[in-house]
């Protein structure tokens, strides 16, 4: 488990074929200080684990599921990526709770510069919207962000100064694609309230419970 608060940007120095799989070999300082083998690591949003620890660098395997389901397979040598150890039971949790599953992919479809920081546009397909709400919680590349607005199929994060400098955000552009995970309870509560009403949740039912049209928020 992890929160989304990501401690450091690491580079990518190697990049191995392994049949279907890749191996990952990554530079970094922070995250290695109290790392071991089988540790779990946060990688742009994919939680991952530590196969060899080597001076300040360490390698981790992406299998092909990984591979197809996630932005992984477009690393190169030399791309830098946002990285975070798991939670400890004893931290703050500054962010929100993200398992490193990738739920899917999204497109960044807009960066607008503000005062302070940039809104980013990011487009969803109907499978991640149906978790989402404004002033809800996402992680892109595995940064816990708040929904400022959704619209349609689209959805805009504002990105203050410290996150553009702090991860990999501040260097994407229109076009890039994103790991997304949505909010783990939202999937949760959908599928208490599937087994529930025995076809799953319907936005007629959501409105017959008091839930309003969030899209029009």
């Amino acid at each position: 488990m992890f929160t989304g608060l990501v401690e450091e940007i690491g580079r990518l120095v190697a990049v191995e074929s392994m049949g279907a799989s890749r191996r990952f070999t990554i530079r970094a300082e922070k995250i290695l200080a109290d790392a071991k083998i089988d540790d779990s690591i946060c990688i742009n949003g994919v939680c991952l684990t530590i196969v060899a620890i080597s001076g300040s660098m360490f390698q981790v395997q992406a299998v092909d599921e990984t591979l197809r389901k996630t932005t992984l397979g477009n690393l190169r040598q030399g791309s830098r990526v946002n990285l975070e150890r798991a939670l400890r039971p004893a931290d703050r949790l500054g962010g929100h709770f993200v398992q490193g599953h990738v739920d899917g992919t999204a497109k960044i479809v807009d960066l607008i510069p503000q005062a302070a920081g940039k809104l980013m546009v990011v487009e969803l397909d109907d499978k991640l919207l149906r978790y989402i709400i404004p002033h809800g919680s996402i992680a892109l590349d595995g940064v816990s962000l708040t929904v400022a607005r959704l619209e349609n199929s689209r959805l805009t994060i504002a990105l203050i100064p410290h996150t553009l400098a702090q991860t990999t955000l501040g260097e994407r552009q229109a076009g890039d694609w994103l790991n997304v995970e949505t909010d783990l309870l939202g999937k949760y509560v959908e599928r208490l309230l599937a087994t529930r009403v025995g076809s799953g949740v319907t936005e007629a039912q959501l409105m017959t419970w008091g839930y309003g049209d969030y899209n029009k928020s």
